[in-house]
């Protein structure tokens, strides 16, 4: 117990707070597609404290935001594609120097494995329809956003990056 430390789980509350305000709040809202900016806290933290405890933050707001705000039933295998994302981000930006090929990475991984990969797998099970129906609208959806992700990250986390290792977990 003495070697406890606060702060994690202090900076997981708020950006589980953030992700949920941005991924069910803050956001264009259709059945297949839903555009919003809950990325980038799960980014940001995953940047901060690594893989686990992103992918467990990541995790753990989209089971609560789930219960606080979706209309549907809740589905575990968003839950794992959150956990996942959390994990790619934290492995690929946690403690590293942060160039703009480094913070593209683990989006573009994202984006092929997990958003247009996984939760088209999971709204085919969960709808009952051939993952083709979901796959270009999402595709379209991604293309259009990958790189304002990955200038939005970069723009957030920049002015953040001299205050922020002074926090980072080891």
């Amino acid at each position: 117990m003495r070697n406890f430390n606060a702060k994690p789980l202090v900076f997981a509350g708020v950006f589980m707070a953030l992700t949920i305000l941005f991924t069910y709040v803050f956001s264009i809202q259709t059945p297949f597609v839903r555009l919003s900016f809950g990325f980038l806290p799960i980014a940001v933290y995953a940047a901060m404290f690594g893989p686990l405890q992103g992918g467990i933050m990541a995790a753990a707001a989209d089971v609560l935001g789930t219960a606080l705000f979706s209309p549907g039933a809740y589905f575990p295998g968003f839950t794992l594609s959150s956990f996942l994302t959390g994990c790619i981000y934290g492995y690929f930006l946690h403690g590293e120097e942060l160039t703009i090929r480094r913070i593209s990475l683990p989006f573009i991984l994202i984006f092929f494995g997990i958003d247009l990969g996984l939760n088209t797998l999971w709204l085919s099970i969960l709808y009952h329809k051939a993952a083709g129906v979901f796959f270009l609208s999402r595709l379209i959806k991604n293309i259009l956003c990958l790189p304002v992700n990955i200038l939005l990250f970069s723009a957030v986390y920049k002015p953040l990056s001299g205050f922020l290792p002074k926090i980072t977990a080891k």
